[in-house]
Parts: C-alpha cells; structure tokens; sequence
C-alpha cells in the first residue's frame, strides 16, 4: 500500500478517477461509429482534431511518435497495407510482389496511373529515390525506425518504370511488413531530394488522400483532401476520394482543455482520452475509442553503461518490484493493459514472460543478497553508493506522468530512490541518442516482432549502450533471417526473454490509443499498427 501522505497531486487525481473508469468500458473498439441510424456516409467537412503533443517532424520517414504519425499517415501512402483485423500484406501502391526465397530480394510492381500530389508519376525510379534517401540522407539519426526496416540495404534495382527490385546484403524477413509502414511511405522527387531538416517544414509531397496546406510547428497543421485519388488499399472501408475535405490539427497538451473544446464542439475529436475524460465526453454524446498497441509496451530503458544500472541484479530487481495492475487500475482504466511480456501482448511472435509478475519481496531479496543495504530513509546503498537514479521521459501519452510517479512510490518501497526528469520530446530524443541518461522512459509501436531488433539491437538504437550479448544477439539475427514462421517465432519468444533477464527492458504497461470523438464523427479507424486512419473518416453534422 502506498502512503497516502506520499501521493504526488497527478498520483493523487489518478486515484481519485479510478471510480470513473468503467465509463469507458463500453466505449471500447477498433473502429468508432455514432450509431446504426447514421446513415450512408456525407463527404464533406473539415475535421477538427486535438494532438495531445505536437508532431516532430513532418515527415513521414522521420516520424517517431504516435501523434506524429497520425499527422503523416494522411499524406503518404506505402508500397504495401496491413489488414488491421487479420495482419496480412495487402497491395496498395504496389499491385504484387515477389520475395525471393532467402527474403534478400523483394520485386515490386507498381498500379498504373498513380501521382504525387505534385502531379509527377509513382514510379520504380521513386521507391529508389525514397530507400536511398532514408540510408544516405537521413541515416539512422534522423530516422532511427525507417532506417531499421532498412537494414542491410544494398540498393534498389529499377527493372523498368513500374518494377523496383530492393535488394539486401542478408535475409530481411521483417522488410515485407515494413513496407506497409508509414515511416517506408513514398515520397516525391521533390521531397527525397532535400536535407533532413528541409523535410520537416510541411512541404513534403506524397501520394496519399490528403496534402499538406499548412504546417505551422508546435502549433497546427492542416490537411486538406487530395482531388482524384483512386489507389487506397483494399483495407480501408471504401474506394475513391477521402470523405473529408480536410483536416485541421491543433496541438492541445492539457487534457481538461481537449476535454472541454471536444464537448463545446470546438474540436471534433482528440488523442489521449483517459478515463476522467470519458463521463464529460459522453454527457454530451461523445465516446472513447480504443485500440491496443503492438509492438514494445511502455518500459524503462536502463543506460548499463553508468551509474547504479549497470549493476544487473538492480535492473533484475526492478521486474518485480513493479505492480503493473495497480499503475493500470489506478491511471488507465480497463481498456489498458499491464505489460506481461517485452512484447506487447497485439504483436506478432508475442509471449507472455512468467518473471513480468510482481513480487515486492523477490526484489527486496535480490537487492539483499546484492549487498545494497536500506539506509536510514529507506533507500538502499552499497559501498557508499546511494541507490538512486533518474528516468527521462517526455509527455507523449498523457499518462506517463502519473504513471511513473506512482511506479516512483513502488520502487521507493523496496529501497529504490528513481527521480524523474520531465523533458521536451525534442530533448528527449537528443538526450537519448546522446546516452545522456541513467534510464528513459518510451514505447515504439509496430506490428512485427523485429521491433526487438530495432529497440535492442547493438547496432540498432541501443538505448541501453550495451555491448555484445551472444544468445540475444544471435536471436535478433536469426529472426530477421528466416522466413519460416513457426522458427521465428521461436527466435522472438527467446529475443523476448533475453531482453528481460538482461534487465534492457523493464516493462509496465501497455499503450492503447483511446481518441475521444463526437457524435458527428463516422467511422474512425485504426490501422494495424493502432495509428488512426482518416480515410474513411466522414462528419454527420446535423
């Protein structure tokens, strides 16, 4: 139990909401309708939507965050789509594909007739142009997640105007369902010319539903619908040009705010509903709309290179010491999920870990037999070293704050002393690809187990600035290698393990998108990959 004399005030208003969560209870799904008596969608209409933070970039190849991404799905199709309900790769700018039988080469043919918004046509030459980009323009830095999916690229061959063949220097398993990804979407001439920082200024061309009007960082950016646009994916729910005619995006970080304009009909909907959110929207006739996300659960990331973490039997303590169900009861609501895994319990090749349990004592015992001994406050030491270290973190879901300060009070109970450290996204990014940091606090969305790979990785994004570890670094390999299902699965479920019993991941909850939306707003969805789609997306204003 925690003392209540020791609540933080975002600890204490969580617990005070706890009897409000199950106003979202019936509010969940993958897709939002008004209600059976809708009637046929109306096109027309712009859309008023409140980001929770602003977008890093408008890029679709350097998007990272979720409310990012929301932002550059809208203007950026990809070569292939991922069914939502079934995970299977579906055609979209490319009409088929060939894989040849060691996944180092992948021949796509490309539809007809398909346009940038700048008018110049989708060809082989483009998805060269886009690939070679994000490796020799951007890199890793720049674009850490669209860098990955490309790993080991050799080139891409252009075999004619409407054949592209993209070639590794090994097996890339993971690289088909990368292709449906956002960060891989194509771009035009204009666009992938230009430097990594041109690329974030709103200009960016692509082929998708809707184009860039205004882009105004920090602030707002608006979408408005692409005139004659006839490819979209078979996933989505009809043909033809998007409904709405445009959309208008506000950055909104106070959630009483998004709150308060989505029920006064200043906004139409808004990221991040959490469960105090959800009576006021619906007294007005709104709901929540909620989806699960694939991928890496919310976690903390330790640096193993300094400080109390590099000690493992700290990392292998803090599993435990974390009562994941009390974070998810407490802040989030049903709808959410503690973590039970390194994997996110939606993502391809998941397995539950039977360790991800909580068990103050286990923690207590292995910090005991550690020699890190409670001092008179409670906090541990040994050798003279206090047992303290700080989580950077940054508000990119509206939860994290109370969520850790609660985890804060948990640990604080076995003899930890965590301090969080609050920061920008922009400095939070920097601070992370820097190694300045004891431990960071983030998840990554994606609907394939590779994102193993990309978070843990030593040559992937290495948060952890760890160094070699052979059975966890021969998995990551050897699931990017086989094309088998059943053996990469067996790859993954051991990646699984090997990033928790090397401490390189201390799970605690899984993310949900939870969009709060009015009665106006038809058919909201999410993609496979929990990102919303505004594609089909249509307004019924009385």
């Amino acid at each position: 139990m925690i003392d209540r004399h020791q609540r933080t005030p975002a600890v204490r208003a969580a617990i005070g909401l706890v009897a409000l969560t199950t106003a979202l209870t019936a509010c969940g799904g993958a897709a939002g309708s008004a209600g059976a008596d809708a009637g046929p969608a109306q096109p027309g209409g712009t859309l008023n939507y409140g980001l929770s933070t602003a977008p890093t970039c408008s890029d679709p190849a350097q998007a990272g965050t979720n409310q990012t991404i929301y932002v550059t799905r809208a203007v950026v199709d990809s070569l292939t789509d991922q069914d939502p309900d079934t995970g299977e790769i579906v055609p979209w700018l490319a009409e088929k594909w060939e894989t040849d039988a060691d996944a180092t080469s992948f021949t796509f043919t490309l539809k007809d007739g398909v346009s940038f918004s700048d008018g110049t046509p989708v060809t082989a030459q483009s998805v060269k142009n886009n690939f070679d980009a994000i490796v020799g323009t951007l890199g890793a830095a720049k674009a850490p997640l669209a860098a990955s999916y490309l790993a080991g690229y050799v080139g891409t061959t252009v075999v004619d105007p409407r054949t592209a063949q993209v070639t590794f220097s090994s097996p890339n398993a993971q690289f088909l369902q990368a292709s449906a990804t956002s960060q891989l979407g194509l771009q035009a001439d204009a666009t992938t010319s230009l430097s990594a920082e041109e690329r974030c200024q709103g200009g960016n061309i692509g082929s998708g539903p809707f184009t860039y009007t205004d882009y105004q960082q920090d602030r707002s950016v608006s979408v408005a619908r692409r005139a004659g646009y006839s490819w979209g994916s078979p996933a989505f729910g009809h043909t033809g040009e998007a409904y709405l005619d445009g959309i208008e995006f506000t950055v909104v970080p106070e959630s009483g705010v998004r709150t308060g304009s989505l029920s006064s009909g200043q906004l139409d909907a808004v990221s991040d509903a959490l469960p105090q959110d959800a009576p006021t929207i619906e007294a007005t006739g709104g709901r929540v709309l909620t989806t699960s996300n694939p991928g890496t659960p919310f976690g903390i990331a330790p640096n193993v290179s300094r400080g109390v973490l590099a000690d493992p039997d700290v990392r292998r303590a803090l599993v435990p010491a974390i009562d994941r169900q009390q974070l998810v009861d407490t802040v989030l609501g049903p709808n959410f999920l503690p973590a039970t895994s390194t994997l996110a319990s939606r993502t391809p090749g998941y397995v539950s870990l039977p360790d991800v349990t909580f068990d103050a004592d286990a923690a207590r015992t292995v910090l005991d037999r550690a020699g890190w001994v409670p001092a008179a406050d409670g906090i541990r030491e040994k050798d003279g070293q206090r047992l303290s270290f700080s989580i950077l973190f940054s508000a990119v879901f509206a939860g994290n704050q109370a969520i850790l300060e609660l985890l804060q009070q948990q640990l604080r109970d076995v003899g930890v002393d965590a301090r969080l450290e609050l920061t920008s996204v922009p400095e939070s990014i920097a601070r992370q690809n820097a190694g300045d940091f004891d431990a960071t606090y983030y998840n990554s969305t994606r609907a394939d187990g590779d994102i193993l790979r990309t978070s843990f990785a030593a040559d992937g994004r290495n948060l952890n600035q760890r160094g070699p570890i052979a059975d966890l670094d021969a998995s990551l390999t050897d699931q990017l290698r086989t094309t088998d299902t059943t053996q990469r699965g067996e790859y993954l479920a051991n990646a699984q393990q090997q990033v928790l019993d090397n401490g390189l991941w201390i799970p605690t909850v899984e993310l949900s998108q939870a969009v709060g939306a009015s009665s106006a707003v038809q058919d909201q969805r999410f993609d496979a990959s929990a990102r919303l789609q505004f594609f089909d997306t249509w307004l019924s204003r009385s």
